[in-house]
């Protein structure tokens, strides 16, 4: 196999945070480029800016191969605001993990507490449910996307933001992960914090990459 998948963490995390999936993916044949970025410092839509470099290069370096993208969280947002305008012409599939495509409760809950304004930065403000600023920069999904969502919470306050009797992942209602387009979604019973080293998320991303589809 000559195809290559690249990583995106979440806002306030690492790359480091996603080695363990790497791993596991590289164990399956893949070429893995975990992808590092400053996620709490710009905006999304300079985060594009920031990780093209390194994406284009390994687009290009990939050859023939397909190029495949797994965005855990807001990762999966930089993906979808980098496809909008810097499609690799290999472009394989997209799995997005744990993704707030419509939002948040909880960013909108504390957009306005300086301490979360301070911790997040720009990215953290555009996480809110009112997207209709983020229209533009993310644009429509006309690209094989898979999407996987936890409905499993450790986190009771961010459950009663969210609502009580809403599927969530404690930071994400299962409904915000969905997005118009996606060719598959699955829900898994998994925590959004530890969605990252989740083994049964990491079979249903491969199954996905393998052969656009999730296991039922």
């Amino acid at each position: 196999m000559n195809d290559t998948v690249i990583l995106l963490h979440g806002i306030a995390r690492t790359k480091k945070s996603m080695e363990k999936l790497a791993a596991f993916l590289s164990g399956k044949g893949y070429r893995v480029v975990n992808v590092g970025y400053p996620s709490t410092r710009f905006s999304i839509g300079d985060l594009v800016d920031i990780v093209r470099p390194q994406i284009d290069a390994v687009a290009k370096e990939a050859g023939d191969g397909h190029v495949h993208f797994v965005g855990y969280s807001m990762g999966g947002l930089l993906i979808r605001a980098f496809l909008r305008n810097h499609r690799p012409p290999n472009l394989g599939r997209v799995v997005m993990v744990g993704t707030p495509n419509n939002g948040s409760e909880i960013a909108d809950f504390l957009e306005t507490w300086p301490l979360y304004r301070k911790f997040y930065g720009p990215a953290g403000q555009q996480l809110i449910t009112d997207q209709t600023a983020m229209i533009k920069l993310f644009g429509t999904v006309d690209y094989e996307l898979g999407i996987i969502a936890g409905n499993r919470t450790i986190d009771p306050v961010s459950s009663l933001i969210i609502g009580l009797r809403i599927p969530n992942d404690g930071k994400v209602s299962v409904e915000s992960t969905r997005l118009d387009g996606a060719a598959a979604h699955v829900v898994i019973p998994a925590n959004h914090t530890f969605l990252p080293v989740n083994k049964i998320m990491w079979r249903q991303a491969l199954s996905f990459l393998q052969d656009g589809r999730f296991v039922s």
